[in-house]
């Protein structure tokens, strides 16, 4: 076909902070899917994914491990594109933030929008978040912390560039009202209308001085690209765009049709992206979709809950198109999905080795059984077939009904009517007994003809979802033509070809025993913690001569000439107090400042590097590693611990 009607789809970039999870995972599945899909009813596809490489976040964990940022990134990313290719993702480019061409391309827009008065030249004083790498106002936090994930925020000054939003709102408000299908769902663009639009849109921070890992102002030595000039770029980057030079992929393939994103960046998506194509005059995306979150059980998966599912365990018990089928099947359009181990072997169970899997190994096993592997001709025919063959070709028009709205979970459930119907049809035509008389024998041949043509259809609907299965069956049932057009199509294989040798494609398992056996699992692969030895025993009333308190920091700095000391002011109730604290290879004076931190107030006073030094600071020791104590609320300070 010529001309092909193109489709071009994205995920978001993955950031390289740590090794993602399923939860993480899903997002890239389920844009897999929706891309194979669109390829197979004959689409010009172009699938993007990759990785968001930057930030004052990456640059503190790759200190942490004594590496550069670079080394951590490179690692981190090599980790994603290893679990995509894992899944069988078929993306098209796999782009790095760190990629030199678009890194060059983020520095021309950043220009080309400071020289159109969009980006200007500012201070910034509020309060900054680090893992989600953005500024609030004191009204904007919610108990003193992040509004988005509920993280300590700390005090942030620093010369910065701001990018106009306010003189967009209104052709943005006024594209979403002329575009009802930009934001889906459609809880998803209320939100972003009333919580943020509506309200009215602040300046936003697009560069940074007070971190180093980032794109450069190539203009302004010392600032960096904020995150979101920089990442959210990728998506016209990668298809070669620059404000000077638009690539061929570029005027091939945007606007993008849609990204698949998270509902927890969709303001980003939504807002911030948009406005940066209005303000360099390049078309909107056609569609932002957010979906929603994969949960264990009912939390949001998180390493430090210690409920995170990594998809390699998944895959190495469970197989890649287990994963994939449960990922896209289990997921609502609209709310939170859950994962765990029990639900998962229950499905794998009842849909894949009961449903799909005995359906293929019964069809396959008796034409075997009864003639020799040879497939009949269905011209006998009887009750049952016509609608029999009416479920199997009319499968397809619904299933590109749901997919056009991105219900990718409700367009398998249509793969799996046809299973199901199939299924219903051994039952009503019992092969076994019309095997015992040679006159039905014909009637037999067609009964079979007509379930392995349907498996037929059902094996080219499932290779956008599960093309390793779909594969499998296949050569099983020696179907040749899986194409979009066969679908419609009852009638298709040819009589007197050969069926292959029945092999379950799903084992049942044991579930009791699997979860034991991922429990020894998991508990032989837990790391061992070391700690250091307890002192000795004290009694109580040396305790009590401690007299540790909380202090607030209101100043902090690093002491000159010392390579180890951070001196520090305390608000102490009413009065301050100056201790030092050999901890400056632990902390930075700036994620001090605003902390409640325990001290020794009555140790005496002694003289460090020609500085009085009144207490200390009580720090926790593991691995040389020393982090300063803090309190988990906001207390008084001066507050007496006891």
């Amino acid at each position: 076909m010529t001309n092909k009607e193109k489709f071009y789809i994205t995920t978001a970039i993955a950031y390289t902070s740590k090794k993602p999870h399923i939860g993480n995972t899903y997002e890239i599945i389920l844009t897999d899917a929706i891309a194979r899909f669109n390829r197979f009813i004959g689409k010009d596809v172009f699938f993007l994914t990759g990785t968001d490489e930057h930030g004052q976040k990456i640059q503190e964990i790759a200190e942490a491990e004594g590496i550069t940022p670079k080394q951590h990134v490179d690692k981190i990313a090599g980790q994603i594109r290893e679990i995509a290719d894992m899944l069988n993702i078929s993306y098209d480019k796999f782009i790095r933030t760190t990629d030199d061409y678009h890194e060059k391309a983020v520095q021309k827009i950043f220009k080309t929008l400071y020289d159109k008065g969009d980006i200007y030249k500012g201070n910034y004083e509020g309060w900054y978040c680090t893992p989600c790498e953005s500024f609030w106002t004191n009204t904007q936090l919610v108990d003193g912390k992040c509004p988005d994930c509920g993280r300590e925020v700390q005090k942030a000054k620093e010369e910065a560039y701001f990018f106009k939003m306010s003189k967009y709102q209104d052709k943005l408000m006024q594209y979403i009202e002329e575009h009802p299908e930009f934001i889906q769902p459609e809880a998803r663009k209320n939100e972003m209308v009333n919580n943020f639009l509506k309200p009215g849109l602040q300046d936003l921070c697009v560069s940074r001085t007070s971190f180093s890992w980032g794109i450069p102002v190539d203009f302004d030595p010392g600032h960096v690209v904020y995150v979101w000039i920089d990442a959210l770029s990728n998506y016209i980057t990668a298809l070669g765009y620059s404000p000077d030079e638009k690539g061929e992929l570029y005027k091939k393939y945007w606007p993008a049709d849609v990204h698949i994103i998270g509902k927890d960046i969709l303001r980003f998506h939504t807002i911030y992206w948009p406005i940066m194509l209005m303000a360099l005059g390049e078309p909107l995306p056609k569609q932002v979709f957010g979906h929603p979150w994969m949960l264990v059980g009912d939390e949001k998966m998180s390493k430090s809950r210690g409920n995170v599912i990594y998809a390699e365990d998944l895959v190495k018990h469970f197989g890649v198109d287990a994963v994939r089928y449960y990922s896209l099947h289990e997921m609502p359009f609209a709310s939170d999905g859950t994962i765990t181990y029990e639900v998962f072997i229950s499905r794998f169970n009842s849909d894949l080795a009961n449903t799909l899997g005995n359906l293929v190994n019964r069809t396959v096993a008796m034409i075997n059984k009864y003639f020799d592997g040879v497939i009949q001709s269905g011209d006998v025919s009887g009750e049952f077939d016509d609608d029999l063959k009416a479920v199997a070709t009319g499968a397809i028009h619904k299933i590109m009904k749901k997919m056009k709205t991105l219900h990718v979970a409700d367009s398998l459930d249509e793969i799996w009517a046809v299973v199901n119907r199939a299924n219903k049809y051994i039952d009503e035509t019992t092969p076994w007994v019309l095997a015992k008389n040679e006159e039905t024998k014909p009637r037999l041949g067609t009964v079979l003809y007509n379930l392995i043509e349907t498996i037929r259809i059902i094996t080219a609907l499932l290779t956008p979802y599960m093309p390793e299965t779909a594969e499998k069956i296949a050569a099983q049932t020696g179907a040749k033509v899986l194409d979009f057009e066969s679908t419609k199509k009852f009638g298709v294989t040819e009589a007197g070809a050969k069926v292959g040798e029945a092999v379950p494609l799903f084992a049942r398992i044991d579930a009791e025993k699997k979860i034991a056996e991922l429990e020894e699992e998991f508990a032989a692969g837990e790391e061992k913690i070391e700690i250091a030895p307890y002192k000795d025993y004290i009694e109580f009333e040396e305790f009590e001569k401690l007299d540790i308190r909380v202090g607030k920091v209101i100043e902090c700095e690093k002491v000159p000439k010392s390579s180890k000391l951070l001196r520090f002011t305390l608000q102490v109730g009413s009065e301050t107090r100056q201790i030092l604290s050999g901890i400056s290879k632990y902390h930075t004076p700036e994620e001090l400042i605003g902390k409640n931190v325990l001290f020794v107030a009555n140790l005496k006073p002694r003289k460090m590097m020609g500085l009085e030094s009144c207490g200390m600071i009580l720090s926790a020791e593991y691995n040389d590693e020393l982090t300063v104590l803090t309190t988990l609320k906001d207390i008084q300070s001066g507050a007496e611990v006891v």
